[in-house]
């Protein structure tokens, strides 16, 4: 397993070692001990799986109190994912980055607590799936405007995104109320 480290503190990149021959491939895509080995010490108590059509954008979504850290990957398809560091007194507060996940990369991606995350589908489908370290609370959901135009996120999409209603409303970072964005640490 290659974990790599990104301009966002504590956001990783992680490669799995792949085993593959003529019949396919064997991926182990969680071990507890590797996953704190590389500095994931947070246990995570859900899974989730989302299966979205190309041209679907979701998010940008963070819980407040109750911040989920989430260990993300594709099983097919394409995804662009996008995280955004909102933590008020963070170095790199405001700041994004994205990466192409995919069912032929493998690869995954861990975004700590306190960071919004979103994701589009490049392909014709994507099934993702993710693991949290904290249970999904709708009455603590928040999110940020997915084009706001200070942050300028390309999301590599043809024509405008297929958008939920909650993620049309969302406001700019510049406009959420502070105590509506997690505090470092």
């Amino acid at each position: 397993m290659k974990v790599t480290a990104t301009k966002l503190s504590d956001v990783l990149v992680i490669e799995p070692q792949v085993f593959g021959d003529q019949r396919g491939y064997f991926i182990e895509t969680f071990s507890a001990r590797r996953y704190l080995e590389s500095g994931i010490k947070e246990a995570f108590v859900q899974d989730n799986v989302s299966y979205s059509q190309q041209g679907t954008l979701r998010g940008l979504h963070y819980q407040l109190t109750k911040s989920q850290g989430k260990l993300v990957q594709v099983l097919e398809g394409d995804v662009l994912d996008v995280v955004l560091d909102v933590r008020r007194g963070s170095p790199t507060f405001g700041q994004w980055e994205s990466y192409l996940l995919s069912g032929e990369n493998h690869k995954q991606l861990y975004v700590p607590p306190g960071f919004a995350h979103g994701f589009s589908v490049l392909s014709k489908s994507a099934y993702f799936c993710y693991k949290c370290t904290e249970y999904y609370d709708a009455k603590d959901e928040q999110g940020i405007l997915w084009n706001d135009p200070a942050l300028a996120i390309d999301w590599q999409l043809q024509g405008e995104p297929v958008l939920s209603e909650k993620d049309q409303v969302l406001l700019p970072l510049a406009q959420m109320p502070s105590h509506l964005l997690p505090k470092q640490g």
